[in-house]
């Protein structure tokens, strides 16, 4: 009998992901996400509580429909652009449950939160999917 794997055995800690106050700059997340090579950024607040996310989805929305110069863009705050109260999951709920969730969404990543709003990491599709191949 197989052990059913749970979000906090395969997600990416904190440590792993772009995490950052809503006062960065929109240049300063960007250039996170990049260097990350992750299509996200975390937004928290001191607490470490989950703000929004930023996506490179939303980055190219953002510059399609903004009638601002690029320059002036760059140098606003990072919360002024971020998605307010994302879909996430739990660190206890099951994998498979989370990957049935990014599909239903048609998204890459689940910020990991507490019950109460903690970050503790990011559910990204690829090694999810990896683990669970290797398991069957």
């Amino acid at each position: 009998m197989k052990v059913e794997l749970k979000v906090e055995q395969v997600m990416l800690n904190v440590g792993q992901v772009p995490v950052m106050g809503p006062e960065v700059l929109f240049r300063d997340a960007l250039e996170a996400m990049s260097k990350a090579r992750l299509g996200m950024v975390l937004v928290v607040d001191s607490e470490e509580r989950l703000l929004g996310v930023l996506t490179d989805g939303d980055v190219r929305r953002i510059l399609l429909r903004t009638q601002k110069p690029l320059a002036a863009l760059f140098m606003e705050d990072v919360s002024g652009y971020m998605v307010e109260s994302p879909t996430t999951i739990r660190p206890g709920d099951r994998l498979e449950d989370g990957i049935e969730l990014m599909g239903e969404k048609q998204i890459w990543d689940l910020p990991v939160v507490t019950h109460d709003g903690f970050l503790k990491g990011l559910l990204h599709l690829h090694p999810a999917i990896k683990i669970l191949l290797e398991r069957k």
